[in-house]
């Protein structure tokens, strides 16, 4: 008789609840989160089992060892899965056995799970994200000092070259502990731009090989950076079915409200891939920048048409979904 197992992780260690064929609940087992413990209970379960996870930050290795002892492996929306159990009670074993139940009846809401490899470079890329944040932080701080006791030093940017040098010859009118912070800033800094650089040409050595970067640069305003971002973020794009579903996923997409006649979009959705977002919007905002460069083009037209009727912040945004579902069809056809 097949089982369906639900499987509640968490930091150091799973519950696991199988049910059968006719909704019987076994009983419930703890696992620590032991390498060899875990490979042990795994080997004892049937055969290719399937075996429902929630998508928590802690399910990629999980994953992997389920997929590496042969069962079958379904991750889950959290969220979702919650809803759809109508639990009034929450306990490990109650979640695990949601899972479970909602595996056999065929109702588990099932999310994509990345291949090891592509979860891994993402992982490179993500660094690269977290630390040009940091960069961007570390850079306010300096600025916030500087202008806290008006040292002034012309030049449209402050970590150029010649105003570096400016910066390093006025650093002395800063009060002493002031000072000292400031030089630990620029030394932190500069440490972060060999860091970014040394990420940067690790993601680029991947890149050099993948058709869809190539094409993903023929987007209007996406460069290395971006393409990289997009490329590894959206993964195989056959699991979308439609550009619709892209544009979804990247949360592009505003809720519809429609009642007794009347039609509201309202905002987007917030439980998304969050620097997928932001690569379609970032891009969004380089081709407001550039709109003179561009003028005449479909996604300036786009822009401008829908600023005038409601603001900047909804027309980038829109700008930015029809470039995800511009996105799709290019990954689709592999061509501009």
């Amino acid at each position: 008789m097949e089982q369906f197992i639900g499987c509640d992780a968490h930091k150091k260690f799973s519950v696991f609840v199988a049910v059968n064929e006719k909704g019987q609940a076994g009983e419930a087992l703890r696992v620590a989160h032991d390498r060899e413990l875990y490979r042990e209970f795994l080997g004892r379960l049937p055969p290719h089992s399937s075996i429902a996870v929630e998508a928590s930050g802690s399910y990629s290795w999980l994953v992997d060892e389920m997929e590496r002892s042969g069962h079958r492996p379904k991750l889950c929306n959290p969220l979702e899965a919650k809803r759809r159990m109508g639990l009034t009670k929450k306990t490990d074993t109650l979640d695990a056995r949601g899972l479970a139940i909602l595996l056999r009846n065929g109702t588990l809401p099932e999310v994509w799970i990345p291949p090891s490899e592509l979860r891994d470079q993402r992982e490179l890329l993500r660094l690269r994200i977290f630390l040009v944040r940091l960069r961007t932080r570390v850079k306010n701080r300096i600025h916030g000092t500087l202008s806290r006791h008006n040292v002034q030093v012309p030049g449209a940017d402050l970590f150029g070259v010649a105003a570096r040098l400016e910066l390093g010859r006025r650093l002395p009118e800063l009060p002493e502990h002031s000072r000292e912070a400031v030089e630990q800033e620029l030394t932190t800094l500069d440490f972060l731009e060999t860091q970014i650089e040394s990420a940067e040409q690790r993601l680029e050595a991947i890149m050099k090989v993948s058709v869809e970067a190539d094409v993903l640069k023929t987007l209007p305003c996406v460069g290395k950076i971006l393409s990289m971002v997009l490329m590894l973020e959206i993964g195989r794009v056959d699991r979308f079915p439609t550009a619709a579903h892209l544009a979804s996923y990247a949360g592009l997409a505003p809720r519809v409200h429609s009642s007794g006649g009347h039609t509201r979009m309202g905002q987007v959705c917030a439980n998304v891939n969050r620097n997928l977002k932001w690569a379609f919007v970032e891009v969004g905002n380089l081709i407001v920048i550039n709109q003179r460069r561009l003028a005449g083009t479909h996604v300036v037209r786009l822009y401008q048409r829908i600023k005038r009727a409601k603001n900047h912040q909804k027309a980038v945004v829109a700008v930015a979904r029809h470039l995800a579902e511009a996105a799709w069809w290019v990954l689709t056809k592999l061509e501009v």
